[in-house]
C-alpha cells in the first residue's frame, strides 16, 4: 500500500500535484477534544474551523488526506445538489432545508475563499459551471432551476441554444443555465493544501490508521485503529462512499444507505490553442442533463478532464478511451485527434434520491454520506457546519437537515446490479433525442 502506482493508478492529480505532508500512524493512545475520521474534504473542513475556533482536533485517516472520492474526483466546483432543487429540499426537510439551501448557493465561493484565505495552491479557476440541456425537452429543468435558485438569490442565467453554443463550442445542446459561482480545481491539490494548513493550525493528523470501530465509553467517545485508540468528547465521521472499504463494522447502516458507484475520470493530452479557441473558450466546468453524465473541464496544462462510464468485461480504460474519443469528437469535430494519457477511478457515494444523508450519531456525534457527485464544494461547506454543531450551536442555526439511517433493502446484491443501471441510461437518453 506504500506504492504511488497501488494508491495512485494513472490518476493526473497524482501525477501533477507535490507530495503531500509527511504524517504519523496513530500507535498506542491519543486524546483530543474533537476526533474527525477521515482526510477529505469534509473532514479537513471540519478540522480547520475547529482549529479556527480555538479547538483541539486531531483527524484519523485510513491512508492519507485525499486518497478516497477527494482526490478522485473531476474537481468541478458545483453549487447544487445533483437531482433535488431548491423547493424539494425545503418540501423534505422545513426551515432545516431552508438554511441548508442557503449553504449550497454560497458552497463554491466558500470553497473558493478558502483557498485564498489560506494560499493554497490547486489550480482554481472560478470560471462558472454550466449546465446544459441534451435534448429539447430538457430545457424545463433549466428553466426550473433558474428560476427556484433565483428565488434564493443564486446568481444564475437561462441560456438560449444559441448562447450555450457560443459558451461551449458545440451545436450538441438545446440551452441550459450557468451559476456563475462554480468553477474547478485540482481536488488532491486541494485536499493536499488544507492538510498543511490545518497542520499549521495545530491540528494532529494521524495517516494510514483506518477506523475499525468506534464506541462511546465514560462520556468519551473512543475510536479503535489496528495500532492504536483515541478519545475525544465529540466526533465527526467524514468517510462518505468509503465508509466500509476498510471495516465492514465500522457504520454499516449508514454504509448501506449508499451505493458506492465507480466513477472514470480521464485527461487528454494538451489540447492545441487552435481547439481552445473555440471548445470551452473560457473555461467553465460543464455537465450536462444526460443520465449518463457528459461533463469536462480543463486543467492548468490545458488538457481536458472528462470522463465516462462502461460496464462488462475487457479491459475498461481502453473502451472507455474509444467511446469518450467517439464522444468528444461528436461534441466538438474541431477538438482534432483526441489521445488520453491518463485514466482513473474512485467511488461516488449514490442514494435512492440523491439527497446527502446528515446524522447524529449519539451525543456530540456527527456525520454525513451520500455526496452524489457534489461533494467537492459542499463538503468544504459542510465541514463548517459540522464544526459549529460540535461546538454547540443550536440546531435552529444550523444549516443541517438531519435525519436517521435507512439502509438499502439487499444492499450487497443491489451493488452488483448498480452498474446495469448505466443501460437504462443510455436507452432513456437516445430515446429523448430521438
Amino acid at each position: 500500500m506504500d506504492s504511488a502506482n497501488v494508491r495512485w493508478p494513472n490518476s493526473l492529480w497524482a501525477a501533477v500535484t507535490p507530495t503531500g505532508p509527511e504524517l504519523p500512524e496513530l500507535i498506542g493512545t491519543a486524546e483530543a477534544d474533537v476526533i474527525v475520521v477521515g482526510g477529505g474534504f469534509t473532514g479537513l473542513s471540519t478540522a480547520l474551523h475547529l482549529r479556527e475556533a480555538g479547538v483541539d482536533v486531531a483527524i484519523v485517516e485510513a491512508m492519507e488526506p485525499g486518497w478516497g472520492a477527494s482526490g478522485r474526483n473531476n474537481g468541478q466546483v458545483i453549487p447544487t445538489l445533483s437531482r433535488p432543487d431548491p423547493e424539494d429540499i425545503v418540501a423534505k426537510h422545513g426551515a432545516a432545508g431552508e438554511r441548508f439551501v442557503t449553504l449550497l448557493r454560497d458552497c463554491a465561493s466558500t470553497l473558493f475563499d478558502v483557498a485564498r484565505r489560506y494560499q493554497i495552491e490547486a489550480e482554481q479557476e472560478q470560471t462558472g459551471w454550466v449546465q446544459p440541456v441534451h435534448s429539447p425537452g430538457r430545457i424545463k429543468i433549466a428553466e426550473r432551476r433558474v428560476r427556484q435558485w433565483s428565488k434564493f438569490g443564486a446568481p444564475v442565467e437561462l441560456l438560449s441554444r444559441d448562447e450555450v453554443g457560443k459558451m461551449l463550442g458545440s451545436e450538441a445542446w438545446f440551452g441550459g443555465f450557468w451559476n456563475k459561482t462554480g468553477g474547478h480545481i485540482n481536488p488532491l491539490a486541494l485536499a493536499r493544501g488544507l492538510a498543511r494548513v490545518v497542520l499549521e493550525q495545530g491540528c494532529r493528523i494521524y495517516a494510514r490508521s483506518p477506523a475499525i470501530s468506534f464506541e462511546r465509553r465514560n462520556d468519551r467517545w473512543i475510536v479503535k485503529t489496528e495500532k492504536g485508540e483515541i478519545s475525544g468528547r465529540a466526533l465527526v465521521m467524514a468517510t462518505n462512499a468509503y465508509t466500509d472499504e476498510f471495516s465492514k463494522s465500522l457504520m454499516p447502516d449508514i454504509a448501506h444507505e449508499v451505493m458506492p458507484i465507480l466513477s472514470w475520470q480521464m485527461a487528454t493530452q494538451p489540447l492545441s490553442d487552435e481547439a481552445r479557441k473555440t471548445v470551452i473558450p473560457d473555461r467553465q466546468a460543464m455537465s450536462d442533463t444526460h443520465g449518463e453524465l457528459y461533463f469536462a473541464r480543463y486543467d492548468a496544462r490545458n488538457r481536458l478532464v472528462t470522463g465516462g462510464a462502461v460496464i462488462g468485461p475487457g479491459n475498461k480504460p481502453e473502451r472507455l478511451k474509444a467511446r469518450v474519443t467517439e464522444r468528444l469528437q461528436r461534441l466538438w469535430p474541431q477538438i482534432g485527434l483526441v489521445e488520453f494519457d491518463y485514466v482513473w477511478n474512485g467511488y461516488v457515494g449514490m442514494t435512492t434520491d440523491f439527497f446527502p444523508r446528515i446524522h447524529r450519531l449519539g451525543t456530540d456525534a456527527y456525520g454525513w454520506t451520500g455526496c452524489n457527485g457534489r461533494a467537492v464544494a459542499l463538503a468544504i461547506a459542510l465541514g463548517d457546519e459540522l464544526s459549529k454543531a460540535v461546538r454547540g450551536v443550536a440546531e435552529k442555526d444550523l444549516a443541517l437537515p438531519f435525519s436517521e439511517p435507512v439502509p438499502i433493502p439487499a444492499h450487497g446484491l443491489l451493488r452488483r446490479l448498480a452498474p446495469l443501471m448505466l443501460m437504462v441510461y443510455r436507452r432513456r437518453d437516445a430515446r429523448e433525442i430521438a
